[in-house]
């Protein structure tokens, strides 16, 4: 596939399928269970199975955890909804229909601003924000036929639909990964795209460059991670440009990506609104949101990823990559602001650097999470104290917290068990200076000839005969005397 030429921009908008954590199901008291773990179709009932005479009820929770997103996404939050029946025929539908909204969804107009790779920020608007019911999934068989669970089916599910302001694959996955980002800070969705709980679908469409109006556009599903959704996407573009340019025709459609042979492949023909003849649900009445109510959602919000980000530079002194950093993950921010608040050592900077530079390597190396490790925020508060107080130099501190890492053991335990307490003594570490100045006369030699940046050496061989736990401070200091009695 040939890259795009600049003869044709790109305009991409994204939506994305969110799943709600919550315990029961959008329109019925079906528990919500892990659709990839849990036994098919154990948590079904006659509500979600859209068996005759069953009328479904709007789970509050469900509409609380959507007014958040729409607050947390600068949208305006609608005090009328209503509920929509949308009509496709698919098995993984049992009731032949979709509840879901419309015209007048919960969240409107909203925005939300992205860093880009180049570190620019741009804009991008979000057009609704919207709630439905999940469907079932859907196994195919090989050699024929399919197998449906209805477990996921009712699940509560919030549709984010952006604008289409966004024009290449890596602008797609910033936004998508923002968006996740912020889901998993309100504590509404998981963010797990191979479970298929956070879904994200780019309609795309190239248009001449100057041109205003809207080119066909294709929309692509089965998308299994950011990777996916960027190079998914640029490879659309391309194929588009590449049949623009060989005289065809783009043809509206839903495509899928082949994840091992980075392709695209058409499945079916792309609905439009009127396929799917929308009319208001008349099992369920008007849902009415009123002022109180948003206010006590509002204030029930969190400190976003964006102002956790600005005021760790302004009170925590911390740059702006290692703010990011550190508050991708909510689960990591708290930890980091439970380090620092310790009395043990409450310098905020050394704390991010030991946790970006070190602690992160231990967990990539063990696989764990910073839930998962056993390493409290405390004990690495005293770890990076006793580096400050000298008790041990920085490259035991490291050792030291590898060990800690695995065994769950205090810093200070684990010092006085292996004997890694800092020399400071400038009498035992003088002796040791002079031991291997007499036994490297080569070496020697040429330091005083004027290869200076022989003293690395010589502090290597101090800090290996002292079992690297001499102070290195001490040991320079010392050993520029020692060096400097011995010039002619």
């Amino acid at each position: 596939m040939t890259n795009p030429t600049t003869q044709y921009e790109p305009i991409i908008g994204l939506e994305i399928h969110a799943e709600l954590m919550t315990n029961s199901k959008m329109f019925c008291p079906c528990q919500v269970v892990d659709s990839v773990e849990a036994e098919p179709n154990t948590a079904v009932c006659p509500v979600c199975l859209g068996m005759p005479g069953m009328l479904p009820v709007i789970n509050r929770r469900a509409v609380e955890y959507a007014m958040r997103v729409a607050l947390a996404l600068n949208c305006e939050v609608q005090h009328h909804n209503i509920f929509a029946r949308k009509n496709y025929f698919y098995p993984d539908l049992p009731k032949a229909y979709q509840i879901s909204q419309y015209e007048l969804p919960i969240g409107l107009h909203g925005w939300l601003d992205v860093e880009l790779e180049d570190g620019t920020t741009k804009r991008i608007g979000i057009r609704r924000v919207h709630m439905e019911e999940d469907t079932g999934k859907l196994t195919h068989l090989e050699g024929g036929g399919s197998l449906v669970d209805y477990n996921r089916s009712g699940v509560p599910l919030l549709e984010i639909v952006s604008e289409p302001d966004i024009h290449s694959g890596e602008e797609a996955r910033a936004y998508a990964m923002k968006i996740r980002q912020i889901l998993r800070y309100l504590g509404v969705n998981a963010g797990d795209l191979e479970k298929g709980v956070f879904r994200v679908e780019p309609n795309i469409s190239i248009r001449p460059i100057g041109a205003t109006a809207f080119g066909k556009r294709t929309e692509l599903k089965n998308l299994n991670s950011f990777k996916s959704l960027a190079d998914g996407t640029a490879f659309e573009i391309a194929r588009q440009t590449e049949v623009l340019n060989s005289g065809g025709r783009v043809v509206q459609e839903t495509r899928g990506w082949h994840d091992t042979k980075r392709i695209t492949f058409s499945q079916r023909s792309k609905e439009e609104a009127e396929d799917y003849r929308y009319f208001p649900e008349p099992d369920l009445p008007p849902l009415a949101i009123d002022d109180a109510w948003i206010a006590e959602v509002r204030a029930s919000l969190p400190e976003l990823p964006d102002a956790k980000v600005a005021r760790y530079q302004s009170d925590y002194g911390l740059s702006a990559y290692d703010a990011r950093v550190l508050t991708e993950e909510k689960a990591v921010a708290e930890w980091f602001e439970t380090a620092v608040s310790s009395p043990t050592f409450p310098d905020p900077k050394t704390i991010a650097n030991w946790i970006i530079n070190n602690l992160f390597s231990l967990m990539n190396e063990h696989k764990q999470s910073i839930d998962e490790i056993r390493v409290t925020p405390a004990r690495l508060a005293e770890l990076v104290g006793l580096v400050e107080q000298r008790a041990i130099n920085n490259n035991t501190a490291k050792e030291v917290l590898a060990a800690m890492f695995t065994s769950g053991q205090s810093a200070p335990a684990i010092v006085q068990a292996q004997g890694l307490a800092q020399v400071s003594d400038e009498g035992a570490i003088t002796a040791v200076i002079e031991r291997i100045l007499d036994t490297n006369p080569d070496n020697l030699a040429a330091y005083l000839g004027g290869k200076e940046k022989l003293i690395g050496f010589f502090v290597g061989q101090v800090m290996r005969e002292m079992r690297g736990k001499a102070d290195p401070a001490v040991v320079n200091r010392l050993l520029a005397a020692a060096l400097a009695k011995r010039k002619p």
